[in-house]
């Protein structure tokens, strides 16, 4: 993990959105702070994007161009719906791609340095029939599994340490839905908001829970506050932080950031995993992969406005909930006094 500057520098995986640091520069006695968003925008220079100090009915459509996944990294398969929790500091994701009579099933296990973790014991259960996975790389798990009839779940079972069985419920709708193009409609309404605020809770795996509170402002404005944290507002080409405790705010220069935008760089195997209700919205609830981060999401969208409403994020020891609201009401950022 970087040298710690007011807000966390970028990792060495190097995020493209969502940079959290110091999650993990706890054992060192080094505050702990929150991440800010940042995605450059297109042929700013890799220098460039250093230089910003990081503290995080549908149709077949790409949203973006396609991005590969780090060589090795166990991606789920073309085509497949995809699910992903936290199993203790490690991500587990699985991905389903029906099939005529049977079912393929891949579980992903990746550790907290964002490299699979190999020589774990992996079957999957469904319809009352276990099968036995076998290694398709490091941390890629899969298995053909025969199946007939509706399928209402799948259990992944994962031995070792940790261990867990863990069953997941299947759309409604099966085989799930393409959600490509429903994605990309919602990436044009983020884009175009004047403003938005939102609440994060952020894990790393380790036990230690980061809250914050946040709000963005178009064209290249925002705030946020880590609770007993660090603070910091970001106008154009200058930002001031905060540190805990203190009244005084500190200015320096700011590579200038474009917001808002969406918290992912691509998106790959995008579904509609059904329907819910947030806050009284009705919602689509939507999963896809993200081969530039790489992590798996689940978002929210709100029916009528196609706004998001909720983000999940499963990633390399980054496990990240934001909720938002405020949309085009949120106050105006201004240089803080």
């Amino acid at each position: 993990m970087a040298h710690y500057t007011g807000l966390p520098e970028r990792p060495r995986h190097t995020w493209p959105v969502r940079l959290v640091g110091a999650l993990g520069l706890a054992a060192l006695a080094v505050p702990v702070a929150a991440a800010v968003i940042f995605r450059p925008s297109p042929g700013t220079s890799s220098s460039a994007a250093q230089a910003v100090p990081a503290a995080s009915s549908t149709a077949p459509a790409a949203t973006v161009p396609a991005t590969k996944a780090p060589p090795g990294f166990p991606a789920p398969p073309p085509g497949a719906v995809v699910f992903a929790r936290q199993l203790g500091s490690d991500d587990l994701a699985l991905g389903l791609v029906p099939r005529s009579g049977s079912l393929l099933a891949q579980a992903s296990l990746v550790g907290p340095q964002g490299t699979g973790v190999a020589g774990r014991p992996v079957a999957f259960a469904v319809q009352g029939r276990t099968t036995p996975a076998a290694a398709c790389g490091a941390g890629c798990y899969r298995a053909t599994l025969p199946v007939s009839g509706r399928l209402s779940s799948v259990d992944v079972i994962v031995g070792g340490s940790p261990a867990t069985r863990w069953r997941v419920a299947l759309p409604t709708a099966w085989p799930a839905p393409d959600a490509g193009a429903l994605v990309a409609r919602a990436e044009k309404v983020w884009r175009s908001l004047r403003s938005v605020s939102f609440t994060e809770r952020l894990g790393s795996g380790t036990g230690t829970i980061v809250r914050s509170s946040w709000q963005i402002q178009a064209p290249d404005r925002l705030a946020y506050q880590v609770k007993d944290g660090w603070a910091a507002v970001v106008v154009g080409a200058r930002r001031w932080d905060r540190s805990p405790g203190s009244t005084r705010w500190v200015e320096t220069p700011q590579t200038r950031l474009t917001q808002p935008v969406p918290e992912w760089v691509a998106v790959r195997n995008a579904h509609v995993l059904g329907s819910t209700t947030i806050a009284g919205r009705p919602a689509w609830t939507v999963s896809f992969f993200d081969p530039g981060t790489p992590g798996w999401f689940q978002v929210l969208l709100d029916k009528q406005t196609l706004r998001a409403l909720l983000v999940r994020m499963t990633a390399t020891a980054h496990f990240m909930r934001d909720d938002f609201g405020s949309f085009n009401s949120t106050a105006p950022i201004e240089p803080p006094r």
